[in-house]
């Protein structure tokens, strides 16, 4: 019963996505944004275009 109690934290959790506020594409939480290079409402890397 200990183990099970343990490892209930251990769970899968779907990643949880958020809208950029420059390009409105899905980011993950805490990363700048791949296709605009925008994280908190400023640009911190530079992202050359194809």
């Amino acid at each position: 019963m200990k183990k099970r109690l343990r490892r209930a934290g251990q769970k899968w959790r779907a990643v949880s996505l958020n809208v950029c506020s420059e390009c409105g594409s899905a980011t993950p939480s805490h990363i700048a944004c791949p296709s605009c290079g925008f994280y908190k409402g400023r640009q911190v890397i530079t992202v050359k275009e194809l």
